[in-house]
């Protein structure tokens, strides 16, 4: 067990530290939506968005975090940027944990929301070590600001695809 740990600790020691910014956006709740990314590795910044005719705000937190996270060619040690509370909660209270045990219930009752988008994004947790930290949105920090605009220039741009896993409530 003491190998398997220290072993776990020399790989995360040799894999890139990546910065990853991201943004959900949405026009109308439901209406078209999109996100935006921006990833940085040394000194390098890649930006990534698109947008969708239909979907939710929260569908596009979670879509961000997932599209930079599988932007990301081999394991990396990552520090997310996120002014999503719905995201950075989920993963540091441990909420998507327990609904995934629980059937994708959040209770007794009441069924988890963007089940596939969560199931996509713990596949990525397990490959990359990640350090959700949340911003405050729209308050000049200029990462989350660029996501921000990159998620909303992808809803006004037009051509939108479909999110074909959202269901009207």
């Amino acid at each position: 067990m003491k190998k398997e740990s220290h072993e776990r600790k020399a790989e995360s020691k040799d894999q890139k530290k990546v910065v990853i910014y991201t943004d959900g956006a949405c026009s109308g709740n439901p209406g078209a939506g999109g996100y935006g990314v921006v990833l940085i590795y040394g000194g390098t910044k890649r930006e990534l968005s698109e947008g969708y005719r239909l979907t939710t705000n929260n569908r596009m937190e979670v879509l961000a975090v997932i599209k930079g996270l599988e932007a990301l060619k081999e394991p990396c040690q990552v520090t997310l940027y996120s002014d999503s509370k719905y995201v950075v909660d989920a993963i540091q209270k441990g909420w998507v944990t327990k609904w995934k045990a629980n059937g994708w219930y959040r209770n007794k009752k009441e069924r988890a929301s963007n089940v596939d988008l969560w199931e996509r994004l713990l596949v990525q947790l397990e490959r990359h070590q990640v350090t959700f930290q949340w911003v405050k949105g729209h308050a000049d920090n200029p990462g989350n600001e660029r996501c921000d605009e990159l998620a909303r220039g992808a809803i006004a741009a037009g051509n939108l695809l479909e999110d074909e896993n959202y269901q009207m409530p």
